[in-house]
């Protein structure tokens, strides 16, 4: 074998393990990615939250999105109303996407769209 083609198929080797990798995460992931995306997605606004503000919204009955629960560390996502995060002082608006800022916020509040009109019924 020629230099030339052993540097080739190394490559080659290399590219499928690394695609092996991908494959492997995406499906132990069990969907997490894809259900992260599908949240900010109905996301008009995004806020890093500090502890006690987290905690505070919980204590109110603000329930926290289960994949959250799956992301290592994990975090507290919620949706809040724009009118209840007037209240909070300590929040940092955030871009809503998958970025450093988004993924380094262990809490989060996250602002849903609004609708116009009545909401369709699932």
């Amino acid at each position: 074998m020629t230099h030339s083609l052993a540097k080739r198929v190394k490559a080659m080797k290399s590219r499928v393990t690394v695609r092996a990798w991908e494959y492997r995460q995406r499906n132990l992931a069990k969907g997490t990615w894809h259900q992260l995306r599908r949240l900010l997605a109905h996301s008009s606004h995004a806020y890093a939250l500090t502890e006690q503000s987290a905690r505070a919204l919980l204590a109110e009955g603000h329930r926290p999105e289960p994949v959250g629960e799956r992301l290592e560390p994990s975090k507290v996502m919620l949706f809040v109303s724009t009118e209840r995060l007037a209240r909070i002082d300590d929040k940092r608006p955030i871009p809503v996407r998958l970025g450093v800022d988004f993924l380094s916020s262990r809490y989060v509040a996250l602002v849903p769209f609004e609708v116009e009109g009545p909401r369709p019924r699932s």
